[in-house]
């Protein structure tokens, strides 16, 4: 009788109480729509396989923001606030010179908790997605600990989009490969040698080029793929945190790894974790024992894993979902040519940058390394799937062509396109209608109401007189912006400076 006793109760007693929202992943985008979805007034759960919220920016270790320094607002504006009072000021996160803001995951993992308790966000941590089925109003979710829960709303915030495909989501088909994946590791420096043992498969040619050394075989101060040989000293620099701690994020001969990931099932993608890993191992490996680094170990006061390696690693890529709008690089390019400016939601400046270094097919695709184009805003139809009702897309498995996917991948862009899809949501359960029923004007307002950027411009800021007016004439096509590339942050003003 037990046993067929149980599963009823869990699904009487999940189905007396469904929620608005279910949040499947609290990742970057994932926390960002579930903490807009309930101050928006919508019952919100995220269900999380890992102890952390943030997703790449904690659990995967990336604590160092790449771009939209200058457009700071909405939930990713309170993110870095958080972090400039814990740390004592914005110039106390300018630690490394990768980022303007850098930060112990451990501490990004807090920020995002905080912030998630506040809004009343409902969270469940070591929770496994199995599956959802689509009812009329809404969709069924179970778990792999037999848990059943009930929605209106369906949030995809998984790294990798793992939702979307489980449910038949159509995705786009225009890539030829993902990008390098990273295993990061956040290290330290201790009073004594923690050198570890070669890791399997340890291959110094991986690792000679990954700094001006000895052992380097460059010509010309640059390694065999054309990229410049920083110093030791330079190297290390690059991600040093606030704390003294190291983000080990090093795209140049150290621990990027190439897997075709995407459709693989969990078991398959733990082999290639583990791969990566020792990829990674293998990179600390070189730094120790050939570059004399052997008081660099990995930090024992981040990550509560055993090895202290993050839970997982960084995904630049995800599986791209169709959606009612599919952003691209022209329309980043020459927003006014096309119309997806009106119904923008986000907006990032970072430039195309895509990790093909540890592709065989690398030369092909080296025209994506660094493509130029100016800042830019996101259109609400990226997080809406097409012929999927009341699925909506929070992290990098949006509708984004495969080459604008290296600027849209980053994580202040996640993060906001995940507070697009939480409003969205908390609307369409208000008024009654499927996600893509709900006005994108409406949308907007609601983000405008929480100080968040819908167009690039930087003549004004969030909480600037004015701010909302230009921003409201900007969808409306009223005023126009002039973009112009300018290295790694792009800008857009409607009154270019001198």
């Amino acid at each position: 009788m037990k046993r067929v006793l149980l599963p009823l109760l869990f699904l009487t007693v999940s189905c007396a109480h469904p929620y608005d929202v279910i949040v499947i992943g609290g990742g970057t985008g994932g926390t960002a729509a579930a903490v807009e979805a309930a101050r928006n007034g919508a019952s919100t759960l995220i269900l999380e396989e890992t102890p952390w919220l943030g997703g790449m920016l904690t659990s995967a270790g990336v604590s160092a923001i790449d771009g939209n320094y200058r457009l700071r607002g909405g939930i990713f504006g309170e993110f870095c606030d958080s972090l400039a009072a814990r740390y004592g000021g914005y110039e106390a996160l300018k630690s490394g010179w990768v980022s303007n803001i850098l930060f112990n995951p451990a501490v990004g993992a807090e920020v995002c908790a905080n912030i998630s308790r506040e809004a009343g966000v409902e969270v469940r941590h070591g929770t496994t997605f199995m599956g959802a089925r689509k009812t009329r109003r809404g969709w069924k979710v179970h778990t792999e600990d037999g848990l059943r829960f009930r929605c209106r709303i369906l949030i995809d915030g998984t790294e990798l989009g793992d939702v979307a495909r489980a449910v038949g989501a159509e995705a786009l088909q225009d890539g030829i490969s993902v990008q390098d994946m990273t295993y990061v590791a956040i290290v330290k420096e201790y009073d004594h040698d923690v050198s570890i043992p070669e890791p399997e498969g340890y291959d110094i040619d991986l690792y000679r080029n990954c700094c001006d050394n000895p052992l380097a075989d460059n010509e010309g101060g640059v390694n065999p793929l054309g990229q410049q040989l920083w110093s030791p000293e330079m190297m290390l620099s690059y991600g040093r945190l606030p704390d003294g701690h190291i983000m080990l994020n090093w795209p140049v001969c150290a621990n990027d790894s190439y897997f075709e990931y995407l459709d693989y099932t969990p078991e398959e993608r733990a082999g290639m974790f583990r791969k990566a890993k020792n990829r990674t191992l293998g990179y600390l490996y070189f730094l120790q024992h050939e570059l004399g680094y052997t008081h660099l170990g990995i930090a024992d006061d981040v990550y509560p894993t055993e090895d202290g390696l993050p839970f997982f690693p960084y995904y630049r890529e995800a599986r791209r979902i169709a959606g009612k709008d599919t952003m691209t690089v022209d329309a980043a390019k020459r927003p006014y040519d096309f119309d997806l400016y009106t119904r923008a939601v986000a907006v990032g400046d970072y430039p195309v940058d895509h990790h093909h270094v540890q592709n065989p097919r690398r030369e092909e695709l080296g025209h994506l390394w660094f493509g130029k184009i100016p800042s830019f805003s996101i259109p609400l139809g990226v997080v809406i799937p097409i012929r999927t009702e009341d699925l909506l897309i929070a992290d990098k498995a949006i509708s984004v062509s495969w080459e604008m996917n290296g600027a849209t991948r980053l994580q202040p862009v996640v993060m906001e396109l995940g507070q697009a899809a939480g409003a969205l949501a908390a609307l369409a359960v208000k008024i009654r209608v499927h996600p893509s029923e709900v006005p994108v004007r409406e949308v907007q307002e609601v983000l405008l109401d929480h100080g968040c950027y819908l167009l690039p411009f930087l003549d004004l800021k969030p909480g600037d007189e004015g701010f909302r007016k230009l921003q409201e004439d900007g969808i409306s096509g009223l005023v126009r912006g002039q973009g112009r590339s300018v290295g790694w942050a792009n800008e857009t003003w409607v009154n270019l400076p001198d």
